[in-house]
């Protein structure tokens, strides 16, 4: 009896290497996708200043810089999004992109600014965009000196610091602080009735 030999059959047909084939490419397509995306390059604004709560924004705090944040680009602040009267959220530091989740309406600010005059110096650490601590010492009813310290605010951001002379810690100081609407008659208070006014930088820069 003769036996008729089988033949092979071609490996080209056979489904297991052609599910082989297709996820092969479809790897490398998936590769070249994500280099792809990762080359695309889209404008955003950078900080070239500490911007502070409530300051507004125009073209002249930013740098545009070409970069490549992927799905999140639209997160992110553009010269086609800055719109007019757009004010600062948070603070923005110098050479930090802009999320649009730092930015807000004027009108919808919870925050105003007020000036305060200490005697007892500003530490280094502080500058325009810190935390800090506002503590007052109410005067003595008698006249001579001062009752116990406490917090008066416990964060406010500075937005400018004006002295005479370069050494901070030895010279009268007038900050601009960043406060809550519903502190300012707290802050006045204590302006108006002598307190002593100082401040304590907040965070780990303190």
């Amino acid at each position: 009896m003769t036996t008729i030999p089988r033949s092979r059959r071609r490996f080209w047909g056979d489904y297991r290497f052609l599910v082989g084939i297709a996820l092969i490419a479809v790897s490398i397509a998936g590769v070249w996708l994500v280099v792809s995306s990762a080359r695309q390059t889209s404008p955003a604004l950078q900080a070239t200043r500490t911007i502070v709560p409530g300051d507004v924004l125009s073209s002249d705090d930013f740098r545009v810089v070409d970069v490549a944040l992927g799905t999140i680009a639209g997160e992110y602040l553009t010269p086609a999004t800055l719109e007019p009267g757009v004010v600062a959220a948070r603070t923005i530091r110098e050479g930090e992109l802009v999320p649009s989740s730092a930015t807000g309406d004027a009108d919808a600010m919870r925050t105003t600014s007020i000036v305060i005059t200490i005697g007892v110096g500003v530490p280094e650490a502080v500058r325009t965009g810190s935390p800090v601590e506002v503590w007052a010492a109410p005067a003595k009813a008698e006249g001579r000196g001062f009752e116990a310290p406490r917090i008066l605010l416990s964060q406010a951001t500075v937005a400018d610091v004006s002295t005479q002379d370069a050494m901070l810690s030895q010279e009268q100081a007038s900050l601009e602080l960043v406060i809550e609407r519903s502190e300012v008659a707290s802050v006045l208070e204590a302006i108006s009735d002598g307190s002593a006014l100082s401040i304590v930088p907040l965070g780990a820069g303190s």
